[in-house]
């Protein structure tokens, strides 16, 4: 496993992270070796959100928690919290009542990291930067960071934080590129020249900013996988000719395109089935040339200028 510094966390991060947004169904069983597997195999970071199963995700992880206190010890957690009642809400007072919910949920004393969860279009940065105050002082949060914001959003909220950003949570896979593929179409005449984030990627480089990937192996927005789909054969033979050559499975593959990006990536993969995590912990160590970087890009369907 290969490991990222995090904002002010003495200890490293796993560059795979295990999202915890289906694990509500799971038994106590099931979940302590979906957990324990994770560990063993070097992954030390977990991440949900107080609206995944409403609540019910945390709930179960806490449980777990509490009847091992030490496994606390061996991990990093991190929640999101923001969207309520087909809404968003970085309110002071929604902030603050949400990390003790999670918190609780959990029952943790604290989070290594809280993001809020999508834009708020409402958003108030001096509102925000109060409220990371009080949870920063009291020790409820010791980082935290954004999902799905572009580089102004960002920028705009942290002018009023006292710290930077430790993180950007963002969509993308080799199926859903628009981050990359505006740096590449620069002055071109299509639809990939538009740049639609505002260099969201090349601002988290600068500011050492983790670029947490979610979904994955998503095509689309929450269209399914490309894995295995008559949709990407171009892709899936090529991606099956790397794992052939790395001797791994072609999700790992994958990964290790996402983590190949020279920033501070992070992989979040949100499977359930601890061989696919097994698996998942692989693509760390492999390191894609740039020419097979560059052939999965092509075999996507992406064209370069």
């Amino acid at each position: 496993m290969k490991y990222l510094k995090f904002g002010n966390l003495r200890e490293p991060i796993s560059v795979i992270g295990i999202g915890c947004m289906r694990i509500a169904g799971m038994s106590s069983d099931e979940l302590d070796r979906y957990v324990r597997v994770s560990l063993e195999h070097g992954i030390n970071f977990f991440d949900h959100a107080d609206i995944y199963a409403s609540g019910k995700s945390e709930e179960i992880f806490g449980d777990l928690l509490s009847k091992d206190p030490a496994l606390r010890n061996r991990m990093f957690l991190q929640s999101k919290c923001a969207i309520h009642d087909s809404m968003y809400d970085f309110s002071k007072e929604y902030i603050l009542k949400s990390v003790d919910g999670i918190l609780k949920r959990l029952q943790t004393t604290h989070l290594d990291s809280l993001l809020l969860h999508r834009p708020d279009a409402l958003m108030e940065p001096e509102e925000v930067a109060e409220a990371f105050h009080i949870l920063k002082d009291s020790g409820k949060v010791l980082n935290f960071g954004v999902s799905n914001m572009n580089r102004f959003q960002m920028e705009f909220l942290e002018n009023k934080l006292s710290d930077g950003l430790a993180v950007n949570q963002l969509q993308m896979s080799i199926a859903h590129t628009p981050l990359i593929d505006a740096g590449i179409n620069v002055n071109m005449m299509s639809d990939a020249a538009i740049m639609r984030d505002a260099g969201t990627l090349e601002y988290c480089r600068m500011k050492d900013a983790v670029i947490q990937t979610w979904s994955p192996l998503q095509k689309g927005f929450f269209g399914g996988t490309f894995i295995g789909s008559e949709e990407y054969k171009d892709l899936n033979a090529a991606l099956n000719a790397l794992a052939e050559k790395y001797h791994v499975t072609s999700d790992a593959v994958a990964y290790a395109w996402l983590l190949r990006f020279p920033a501070k990536m992070q992989v979040i993969i949100g499977t359930t089935n601890p061989d696919r995590i097994k698996n998942a912990a692989k693509a760390a160590e492999i390191e894609l040339t740039r020419s097979e970087w560059y052939e999965l890009y092509r075999a996507a369907g992406n064209k370069l200028p």
